[in-house]
């Protein structure tokens, strides 16, 4: 009788622990299933979750990339923009004597050239009135007081040319004098209130109102309201008048004019006069008498030639930074933008900059753009500053230069910052209408569809992970039902085995 021997695999424990659930739990295939069936499944899915992670990479890499190009090209707009809007590259005005009167240019004048001989003969003044009480500040009863503005007859207001109708000021009963000067300030029509008590107790109402011959006023009352009562004739007065409503009195350019106020912006194109005082007078003595004479003051204007060279030198500096930027980000080889025709369109619009005209309207061989004024394009596409032509024309052609960074708009012919918004505002705030619907471009427009096409990879990698998972779990069972009968199969064929054992020893 030839005797068939079965065989067991030997598993030690160390072996249990680190084989499959199936194996671990007894299944008997002997298989470490769970290393199996990841490999299986890692091999279905590789290639799929190698795309997927490339393309999710490349995508972040393009998204982050636009937004560095953004953040530097409106960076360096804004800065420009602000030192362009902050005055300091423009032309200001002078004035000769302080004293008199101080100038500051409005917003976007041209200033340079400016030559105006002004005279100031009276300064602009309000009326003012008080009304004492020497007894103390009294209490007065409801009642209302009557304000009125317009040019006076004569020096004690008797009455007025009105030129709009009398304000009604309510004041409650048992209201004290600041309550009055409360209600006369709320009022808001230009008269101004205070109390002022002094060491003996006496309480004085100072009132005053705005500068103009046209801006006199009175004040009448009702009942005890009467004490505070201003000009109106009759004996009808309470309150001493101080000064008298009047207007600036000067004389431009040998034009004798009025203004309202001592604060004038209509009378110097691009100047804002402050008038201080007025102009002091000299005496000349002849055979004819003696006469005196009003010193004019001089305004004239200074042109910051260092500060536009270092704006100058400053602006190529931080052109040539952004440039790189750009460079790195749409290189040919390495560079995540490189396939994005915004970014390329931005850096080509960025290289065009030198020679796009700035100013228009100046004089025949006035510099109009970077380039006539020294700012030079290198080959590597960086740009340099020839000092010695920028100097130049700082010198000969102030104004022109001057104008190069007017505070204007547009691509063209508003100044370096209106030029340079006009390329940044392009390349990142731009939005077409497609269908009907607004769809942005330039960078924007990039980053949109980078967006996009990352949330559908995404999608893809989610799909991916579940898909990943049912067929992980498929393959479990199906592994899980083939350990089952290996193991029935085992289990069979012990129980044969045992059985020949028994007939071998029994000889049957």
């Amino acid at each position: 009788m030839v005797t068939t021997t079965a065989t067991t695999p030997t598993t030690s424990t160390a072996t249990v622990s680190g084989s499959s659930i199936l194996t671990s739990l007894g299944a008997g295939s002997g298989v470490d299933t769970a290393s199996l069936i990841k490999s299986l499944v890692s091999a279905q899915f590789a290639a799929k979750n190698a795309s997927l992670s490339a393309q999710d990479t490349a995508l972040t890499a393009q998204i982050s990339s636009v937004a560095k190009v953004q953040s530097a090209i409106t960076s360096f707009a804004s800065a420009l923009t602000s030192l362009v809007t902050g005055g300091s590259l423009a032309s200001q005005p002078t004035s000769s004597d302080a004293s008199v009167l101080t100038a500051t240019a409005l917003p976007g004048a041209k200033l340079a050239g400016l030559s105006t001989q002004v005279t100031v003969n009276a300064l602009a003044t309000a009326q003012t009135a008080i009304a004492g009480f020497p007894s103390g500040a009294p209490t007065f009863d409801a009642g209302t007081l009557t304000l009125t503005f317009g040019t006076a007859a004569d020096s004690a207001v008797s009455s007025l040319t009105t030129s709009s109708a009398p304000i009604q000021i309510a004041i409650a009963q048992g209201a004290k004098l600041t309550d009055v000067a409360a209600a006369i300030n709320a009022s808001g029509k230009g008269l101004t209130a205070s109390v002022v008590t002094d060491v003996n107790g006496a309480a004085y109402l100072s009132m005053k109102g705005p500068t103009g011959t046209a801006q006199a006023f009175t004040l009448s009352g009702t009942g005890n309201l009467s004490q505070l009562n201003v000009g109106g004739g009759s004996g009808t007065a309470a309150a001493s008048i101080n000064s008298n409503a009047g207007n600036a009195n000067l004389t431009v350019d040998g034009v004798s004019v009025e203004r309202t106020s001592n604060t004038i912006s209509d009378l110097v194109a691009g100047v804002k006069l402050t008038l201080t005082g007025v102009s002091p007078r000299t005496s000349t003595t002849t055979s004819s008498g003696t006469t005196s004479v009003a010193k004019p003051v001089s305004l004239g204007s200074t042109t910051p030639r260092d500060g536009i060279a270092q704006a100058v030198t400053d602006f190529v500096t931080t052109y040539n930074q952004v440039l790189a930027e750009l460079k790195t980000e749409t290189d040919p080889a390495t560079g995540p933008l490189r396939s994005d025709y915004n970014a390329t369109n931005l850096l080509r619009s960025l290289r065009g900059l030198t020679v796009t005209p700035l100013s228009s309207g100046g004089a025949a061989g006035d510099p109009v753009n970077l380039a006539s004024i020294g700012v030079a394009t290198n080959k590597d596409g960086t740009l340099s500053v020839d000092s010695t032509k920028l100097n130049t024309a700082l010198l000969k052609t102030p104004a022109a230069v001057e104008a190069l960074f007017a505070n204007g708009t547009g691509a063209t012919g508003g100044g370096l910052a209106a030029a340079l918004n006009a390329i940044t505002s392009a390349a990142t705030n731009n939005k077409v209408i497609v269908n009907g619907q607004a769809q942005s471009t330039g960078l924007v427009g990039s980053t949109a569809l980078y967006t996009a096409k990352l949330a559908k990879v995404n999608d893809a990698e989610a799909q991916v992970t579940t898909d990943t998972a049912a067929y992980q779990d498929r393959l479990t069972k199906q592994y899980a039902a083939s350990d089952a009968m290996v193991a029935a199969y085992k289990a069979s064929a012990k129980a044969l085995q045992s059985q020949i054992d028994q007939w071998n020893k029994t000889g049957g």
